[in-house]
């Protein structure tokens, strides 16, 4: 799949123009959020369309519009945390829960900050190695095995009120697997949390809460770097249109994902990561997808 460059970083994105760019982002949207990888949808969704692969940098800075969502939707939780700690600093009552969890997130950031730097001339860059479709592929099937392990060997009985600093430092190494292609912060964290026993629909508030911090700064350093490559108007109108429709899809996903997971389980994300990691590979071997 042809693939664009500004200044070595991985544009594809503006030359696919506003439509399509907007129909991508509905796609980029609703799986970033979701358990199923959204960087294996960027490859396969133009892929089977004859676009041009929208590259790294968009995916990478469409985390502000799942940014935006999840702010938006836990508007009440991120509310009550902010105020809580402020309160406790008022207080200097370091025992506070919402102070120490607000804590404990910024510290589980600590991994994947330190993993992004330094990935971070390997992971946006043209042709990057850890894009390829059989890497890719590879990822959603691994991970929709240890998402099945987590569902079958798991009890859920934990809630949020109940996590720990150790909990938390757990759920932010696994999100360091995020910067694999394939492998889904949502995904990686949301199996983490669950195999904490966490209740699913606690274990998903949870990774939404903890991947605040990280998902900013994804976006925010990619648009610096965008920035700093010197793109255009054009290229940045274009990224506004994916990042506006991007950030309403993504806030239907968030609702989806809690409705599946409090009245059924993960198991659809299991067979349906594993599906795609399969199409993904027999695609790449049989020529038909690149």
């Amino acid at each position: 799949m042809a693939t664009a460059c500004t200044n070595g970083l991985d544009t594809g994105f503006v030359d696919l123009g506003y439509m399509k760019v907007a129909a991508l982002g509905v796609v980029q949207g609703i799986t970033e959020l979701l358990p199923i990888s959204s960087t294996a949808h960027m490859r396969i969704v133009p892929a089977l369309l004859g676009w041009k692969d929208p590259g790294s940098a968009f995916s990478a800075a469409m985390q502000l519009a799942a940014l935006a969502a999840v702010i938006s939707y836990f508007w009440a939780d991120i509310r009550t945390l902010a105020l809580g700690s402020v309160s406790a600093i008022r207080r200097r009552d370091f025992n506070d829960w919402s102070f120490r969890f607000v804590m404990w997130i910024g510290f589980a950031t600590i991994p994947i900050g330190v993993a992004g730097l330094l990935l971070s001339h390997t992971l946006n860059t043209c042709g990057s190695p850890l894009r390829t479709l059989p890497v890719i592929g590879i990822s959603c099937i691994v991970m929709a095995a240890l998402l099945a392990i987590a569902e079958l060997y798991c009890n859920h009985k934990r809630t949020l009120d109940h996590v720990s600093l150790k909990d938390a430092m757990i759920v932010g190494f696994a999100q360091v697997g995020a910067l694999i292609p394939g492998v889904s912060r949502s995904g990686s964290t949301l199996t983490a949390a669950l195999f904490l026993d966490l209740k699913r629909e606690e274990a998903a508030r949870f990774s939404f809460l903890l991947g605040l911090p990280a998902i900013a700064l994804a976006g925010l350093k990619e648009l610096w770097e965008l920035h700093k490559a010197h793109l255009d108007f054009h290229g940045w109108s274009v990224l506004a249109v994916g990042l506006i429709i991007a950030s309403l899809s993504a806030f239907v996903a968030i609702w989806g994902l809690l409705r599946i997971l409090e009245r059924f389980s993960a198991w659809p994300f299991v067979a349906y990561r594993a599906f795609i990691g399969v199409v993904l590979l027999v695609g790449f071997y049989a020529g038909a997808l690149s």
